[in-house]
């Protein structure tokens, strides 16, 4: 389901002018959000519950002094709200304007009043830290006056979570640019989602239409992968049509994108206790037996996990390692024995290490099996040595054969940077067709997106929906082109070995050990990569020993490394001028430019 943004811009820069027109020297400028992105989502809530105000306060006072736990009777659809929380304070946002007064003190009663899960999101924003400078400003009355203004429509009929989490995350990258920080962490582009979502559903679609699935991000940010995956799942007139139940889980660390993730999830439904505070790394939210079926996230990436691994008691002493079984991994040797290995990442880039949550949360294949989609940048497809921890993600992925596609994305896609960026589709129930195999594909090129006649941060260019289906097409064909490739999985993996030669003394001759044997010197130590798919004697008597003719490689000690160089299977070798061209227009630059030198001489 596509988004129209452009209609949402009008009620974005209304609320946007609030910061200015009532905050401007009462706030500084980086605190701006802390009072707007709260009051946009209470604003929201309060409309969600307008209709069903005299219903609840009714049923609260009826039942407050009989039975200590009203919330049942309050959120059922006879006696409450109808929704999964309610507010039993006399107060709205429209009422608190009839007493300006006692605005203050009547603003902090209508925040009491609600249910215990809002009171979460509350405390998350800390929202009543401003409460204090509110009255001490005198700013209280013509805040609350501005978001009951109509133009600020915010009512969960009129702007679905999906248009929220846009509104919302537009909001943050405003502020954040207007501050100088680090914008759009948490968002990524809707027709991002919208192809992840694709990709992940569409080749089960014929075995999801009936049951119970389980949908989940670990870095869930505003829930709008969630939520618009199961939109796409289930809308009616869409192209699955599933009547099959979805419940969402997601987890973040930021206290202003939970609030926002729960708040929406309460509006749609969902039920709000499957949205979990707190890092998913070092403070995994639920059950550790917990799998699901479907995952779908964009990480941070190029960002620390140094505090995680404090959690998890990382150290560089190669002792202390992680006890959790989610960063244990069974690899093989170069003898093609398995070792358990204890899996950590750089401290400044945990991006892999949430891949590898992910895969230890998936179903097993008895069990149905799990889809994921993944969004990550060029450093998790090749930094990291043969031996290192990265790699050992990779040779796990690739080697148990999960890893079903990786697609190139547009450079100027999201809004906070103009890297290249990859969408991995991972899988424990590959179609027969993929087994033993990779896709590849490069939409990178101007042939699958169109430049956005006004850039929204960096943002730059933007996928249509006929993008979106070209890549699809390209995905669920399965062939190779100019713009797909496919290999068998062992294309990405190499053997490293270390290449000795010989230690000569001051005469040339050879130094031996006491058993006879050449010793090596270590001035002259060399690696090669040797192709996986080669046998490495082969490849040593081919590329090493014609130009080290008395070297020899360490048979005991080699390295696995895998990587995905992306760029080397799609070069497309430019040819170069003519060197006759490139000398004429060299004496023409110099003739100009003596020409040039005369007149400035002259004059």
């Amino acid at each position: 389901m596509s988004l129209n943004t452009q209609s949402l811009q009008p009620i974005i820069n209304f609320i946007w002018t609030v910061a200015d027109d009532v905050l401007i020297n009462k706030y500084l400028e980086n605190q701006y959000q802390d009072v707007i992105l709260p009051m946009t989502v209470l604003r929201r809530l309060d409309l969600a519950l307008e209709s069903s105000k005299d219903k609840v306060l009714k049923t609260y006072a009826d039942f407050k002094d009989k039975i200590d736990n009203l919330s049942g009777l309050l959120t059922s659809e006879q006696h409450g709200s109808g929704l999964a929380f309610y507010n039993t304070s006399t107060f709205t946002m429209k009422k608190l304007l009839a007493d300006p007064k006692n605005i203050d003190t009547n603003l902090l009663d209508y925040l009491n009043g609600y249910s215990e899960n809002v009171q979460d999101i509350i405390s998350k924003f800390k929202f009543r830290n401003q409460l204090e400078t509110f009255q001490d400003t005198g700013i209280t009355f013509s805040l609350i006056e501005k978001f009951c203004n109509p133009k600020v429509e915010l009512s969960p009929e009129k702007i679905s979570p999906m248009a929220m989490g846009y509104m919302f995350e537009d909001l943050i990258r405003r502020f954040n640019e207007k501050t100088n920080a680090a914008a759009g962490r948490h968002f990524t582009p809707r027709e991002i989602i919208e192809l992840m979502t694709h990709l992940v559903y569409l080749p089960v679609k014929e075995k999801i239409q009936q049951g119970t699935y389980l949908v989940y991000d670990p870095c869930a940010g505003s829930g709008a992968m969630l939520t618009q995956s199961k939109i796409f799942a289930t809308d009616p007139d869409g192209e699955i049509k599933s009547k099959a139940a979805f419940h969402l889980y997601g987890q973040e660390n930021t206290g202003e994108m939970y609030a926002t993730c729960k708040s929406d999830m309460l509006l749609k439904g969902e039920d709000p206790d499957k949205i979990k505070f707190g890092s998913t790394l070092s403070e995994y939210g639920f059950d550790p037996d917990l799998k699901f079926n479907f995952m779908l996230t964009n990480p941070p990436y190029g960002t620390s996990w140094k505090q995680d691994m404090d959690n998890l008691n990382v150290g560089t002493d190669k002792k202390i390692s992680i006890i959790d079984k989610r960063f244990n991994l069974p690899i093989k040797n170069f003898r093609g024995k398995l070792e358990n290995i204890c899996v950590t990442s750089r401290s400044n880039d945990g991006q892999l290490m949430f891949l590898l949550h992910m895969l230890s949360k998936m179903k097993d294949v008895k069990d149905g099996g799990s889809r994921i989609a993944s969004v990550h940048n060029g450093s998790a497809l090749f930094t990291g040595d043969s031996g290192s921890s990265e790699s050992a993600v990779r040779q796990y992925i690739i080697e148990n054969d999960f890893l079903e596609c990786v697609i190139q994305l547009p450079n100027d896609i999201f809004y906070n940077t103009g890297i290249t960026t990859y969408v991995w589709i991972i899988s424990n129930v590959k179609q027969q067709n993929r087994k033993g195999k990779v896709q590849l594909i490069n939409a990178a090129s101007s042939d699958f997106f169109y430049r956005r006649n006004k850039n929204l941060g960096a943002k730059k260019v933007e996928l249509s929906a006929d993008h979106i289906k070209k890549i699809q097409d390209l995905y669920f064909d399965f062939k190779e082109n100019k713009y797909s490739k496919i290999f068998d999985n062992s294309e990405f993996g190499s053997y490293q070995v270390t290449i000795h030669r010989p230690k000569s003394d001051e005469t040339g001759k050879i130094i031996k050990d006491s058993k006879g044997n050449p010793k090596s010197d270590p001035a002259l130590k060399d690696v090669e990569n040797v192709p996986m798919k080669e046998n490495i004697d082969t490849y040593f008597k081919r590329e090493v020993l014609p130009y080290a003719p008395n070297s020899w490689y360490d048979k005991e000690n080699a390295k696995i490394g895998y990587e995905l160089p992306f760029n080397k299977y799609f070069y497309e070798f430019s040819v170069l001028r003519d060197l006759k061209d490139i000398s004429k227009d060299i004496l023409e630059i110099e003739e100009a430019t003596d020409n040039l030198l005369n007149d400035i001489i002259v004059k």
